[in-house]
């Protein structure tokens, strides 16, 4: 294939060129109550071509080797045409031509595993959320995707890699009378299909929340210290901080890039910031982007302090930054854009009984549900979250929300502990689906934060 790609690049009349072809296999299998609602095996594959000519940058996709003439030909215009109707050429940063193949080593090729084993044990812990009569529902599913990404360009780069991701995830809905509630659960990696099996205990402990959430008091309204778990913590890097770490995001907000100046002093100092999708074996983890990019671990925030950003090879020519191959695309159907890989706050120095001591009184919250931003403000849900007294978690409570700035909840975060943690499953919606974006931390202790409840 490599050998194909090369031979059509060949052919483009481009001051650069590049062509990723790239078959995706998926497979899903839904249960919806105790009865099997869904399952889909798919396979499909296509071409993604990119040309820069003359300042103009166009990218466009097409599935048949055989219109690969057109494509050219077509790309080639609508470069032309970007370029006479832009105010500023595009330019790409320097990079290494890589020639370089990886195939991950796998804990058990989910490729080699059978559809009827997938769905026996999907279907075993989805039997196992519902093993209660005050369980009203569930709704858990198994997902799959394998890309297999073949990469070639104009200046001699050549890559070939595979991208392997499994989970099981879903709701768990519980009723008494007219209260319902519900709680996530997730499970799931990109090292392989033994990540899923032995996995009873976090489908007990879900199942065990979602029902004493039934008997939880809604959190009272007001601004409080809390803690927020790893998860919950993750969360807020990613969305509230992070995007704003993506070049694309900013370029062209004055206000923000303004604020977002390397060398500006965003958080506490004890805060640290890091997008590292090289740890092998996470949900985050590649070895080159979609531009046949390198990924390097990029430091975001040092000591309170912005000191790196996420790009492409286009914004690290903006920028005047190196580049870092944080450009990724869905799949075959798109052209790559900036993205987070495992973005997390790196270890703090307390532990977890000393974060808890240093709390006193506040609350304990954990795991996210749903949110937005709105530029440098955020809403956060909570899943469920406890009430601490004298640094000792006492009384559940739920219907929780989190609302505030991020420059200030940043300069807030007073302590971290050492139990670092990155999540299984995860993912990003920013224009594209990306479901390798993954994200963690250590616990965090967070003054003055508004909790909206009762």
């Amino acid at each position: 294939m490599i050998e194909k790609l090369k031979a059509i690049l060949a052919r483009a009349d481009a001051d650069y060129a590049d062509l990723r072809y790239e078959t995706k296999r998926e497979t899903k299998i839904s249960f919806n109550g105790p009865d099997l609602s869904h399952v889909t095996v798919s396979n499909t594959d296509g071409y993604v071509l990119r040309i820069l000519k003359g300042g103009g940058f166009s990218t466009l996709a097409f599935t048949r080797e055989a219109d690969a003439e057109k494509a050219l030909r077509t790309a080639l215009e609508n470069a032309r045409l970007i370029a006479k109707n832009s105010r500023q050429p595009v330019r790409l940063a320097a990079a290494e031509a890589v020639r370089d193949e990886f195939l991950p080593k796998l804990e058990e090729d989910p490729r080699q595993i059978g559809l009827d084993e997938k769905i026996e044990l999907t279907k075993k812990y989805n039997a196992l959320a519902r093993s209660n009569p005050l369980i009203a529902t569930t709704s858990i599913g198994y997902s799959e995707t394998v890309r297999e990404k073949h990469f070639a360009s104009t200046e001699g780069a050549v890559v070939r890699e595979d991208l392997v991701t499994v989970g099981i995830s879903g709701l768990i809905t519980s009723r008494d009378g007219n209260l319902i509630q519900n709680a996530r659960v997730a499970v799931g990696g990109s090292a392989g299909f033994q990540i899923l099996r032995s996995r009873e205990e976090e489908f007990e402990k879900k199942k065990k929340i979602v029902l004493d959430l039934l008997k939880a008091q809604s959190v009272p309204g007001g601004v409080h210290n809390v803690i927020l778990n790893n998860s919950l913590a993750g969360v807020f890097t990613h969305e509230a901080f992070g995007h704003f770490s993506e070049a694309d995001l900013i370029e062209d907000n004055p206000t923000m890039r303004q604020k977002m100046h390397l060398g500006a002093k965003l958080g506490n100092d004890i805060l640290n910031i890091v997008d590292d999708p090289t740890k092998y074996g996470q949900l985050g983890f590649y070895k080159y982007d979609d531009e046949g990019i390198p990924v390097a671990a990029v430091p975001l925030l040092r000591n309170g302090v912005l000191c790196g950003r996420l790009h492409s090879r286009r914004t690290a020519a903006e920028f005047g930054e190196p580049v870092n191959g944080h450009c990724v695309a869905e799949d075959f159907g798109y052209a790559p854009i900036i993205r987070m890989g495992t973005i997390f706050i790196t270890p703090g120095k307390d532990t977890i009984e000393s974060l808890f001591a240093k709390l006193d009184d506040g609350l304990y919250i954990l795991d996210a549900k749903g949110g937005q931003t709105s530029g440098e403000n955020f809403t956060f849900g909570a899943q469920y979250g406890y009430r601490v007294k004298n640094g000792k978690v006492t009384d559940m409570v739920r219907d929780i929300n989190l609302t505030g700035n991020l420059y200030k909840t940043m300069q807030n975060i007073t302590a971290i502990a050492d139990d670092f943690r990155l999540t299984e499953t995860g993912g990003c919606g920013k224009g594209q689906t990306n479901i390798r974006s993954c994200h963690g931390a250590p616990h965090i202790l967070v003054q003055n934060v508004v909790i909206g409840g009762k």
